[in-house]
């Protein structure tokens, strides 16, 4: 099979893990030849490049800056990425015959790349639904509902799902919604969950001091750790409260990894509040931030608590994957609770609810044995749901 990918995801770097790049290896490992087409932004001044490796033909597009930018050269850069695209797999893959179109949003502007394959060779186009825009944008007031860039991005949004053979969503509460709020066919709608490629258990409970050592982070604390973006949708001003109240977590530090527009606001607040338990990082190479992980001991999910739709962030299952308990404080949209509850691997509250979160925090913070015997539930859910194989045989068998 020769298979198409569109992604925003950077794959700079193939041999990286996570969600998109397990994916790609996965259907590589099973002798498919798949062709992905990414961002190569213009920040990296680079030039539109092919690399092959095996069975895997990454397709590097230069583009405009898209992510670590103001929403408005985001907007511009999204609503031309499309032309860019389209023009570069003619051009290196022009004689390239697919038989399916695989997709993830963000974007939802991929329409006529995906019409263009879906009637010109008949491919079976698969989106796979990461995020529900522009209505994530309106929860958080960056669109307004009604206005004339949500009416365009909304008939954007419509039109994709329409062309669509099928869609694939994070969660069940993810796919309610998608059927709730358009009309769709039910049954070329499924879940189609966040999942890795399953690794080696994190065996270990003691700290790797030299890590630790590297980022001036004590050893003998209780270690909580957030990594990922660092903007609007996570609610930032919640976990900038929380890094303020952190002193009422006992014997406890905090580690935040991660880029975005609000990252020097955080800095700030750090600085200027001269907090001494709470440690910024940016942007790490994948090693080091897994590292990191191996020697925390609480894993932090943060979402703005104004969100009407189910997000499901994909850090869950890196945090499963390191054996780590999970403390959420998100919006009441999502079914990230459940999945906590279901699993038995953390805790739950509502962003913007101090006092439980403190009260959460303290408890994984004094009780080792919890923390333990959360982390192991937890990986024991992610290889039972989140295995990647699953995924990749939902995609083939559509085949």
């Amino acid at each position: 099979m020769k298979i198409l990918f569109l992604t925003l995801h950077n794959f700079e770097n193939i041999n990286s893990s996570g969600i998109y790049p397990d994916f790609i290896k996965e259907i590589a490992n099973r002798g498919h030849e798949i062709y992905v087409v990414s961002p190569r932004e213009k920040r990296y001044k680079l030039e539109t490049e092919l690399v092959e490796k095996g069975n895997i033909k990454s397709l590097r597009v230069k583009t405009g800056n898209i992510t670590k930018t103001n929403f408005l050269e985001k907007g511009i850069s999204t609503l031309i990425i499309e032309n860019q695209y389209l023009k570069a797999i003619k051009k290196y893959f022009k004689n390239v015959q697919f038989n399916m179109l695989i997709y993830s949003t963000p974007p939802i502007t991929f329409y006529r790349i995906i019409k263009y394959f879906k009637y010109k060779y008949n491919v079976t186009c698969y989106l796979m639904l990461k995020d529900i825009f522009p209505q994530n944008a309106v929860d958080i007031g960056l669109i307004k509902k009604g206005s004339f860039i949500y009416k365009y991005f909304r008939n954007k949004e419509k039109k994709l799902y329409e062309i669509s053979d099928y869609i694939g969503c994070m969660s069940k509460k993810n796919k309610e919604y998608i059927l709730k709020h358009n009309n769709i066919n039910e049954k070329k709608v499924e879940i189609f969950p966040n999942s890795i490629k399953i690794r080696e258990k994190k065996l270990a409970f003691s700290k790797n001091s030299e890590i630790l050592k590297k980022y001036q982070i004590p050893t003998d604390k209780t270690i909580f750790i957030y990594g990922g973006n660092l903007g609007k949708p996570q609610g930032i001003d919640f976990l900038i409260t929380v890094i303020n109240n952190f002193y009422k977590i006992k014997n406890s530090y905090m580690i935040i990894v991660g880029s975005g527009t609000e990252y020097n606001k955080i800095e700030n607040t750090i600085n200027n509040m001269k907090i001494k338990n709470v440690k910024l990082l940016e942007l790490l190479p994948k090693e080091e931030y897994d590292e990191l992980l191996k020697n925390a001991d609480v894993g932090l999910i943060f979402l703005d608590r104004r969100f009407t739709i189910p997000n499901f962030p994909s850090r869950l299952t890196s945090y499963m994957e390191y054996s780590l308990p999970i403390l959420a404080a998100t919006d009441k949209a999502t079914d990230i609770k459940e999945t906590l509850e279901e699993s038995k691997s953390g805790f739950w509250c509502e962003s913007g609810d101090l006092a439980t979160f403190i009260y959460y925090a303290n408890k994984l913070s004094e009780d080792e044995e919890l923390r333990k015997n959360m982390g192991k539930s937890g990986r024991e859910y992610l290889e039972e749901f989140f295995n990647i194989e699953h995924n990749i045989d939902i995609i083939l068998n559509k085949l």
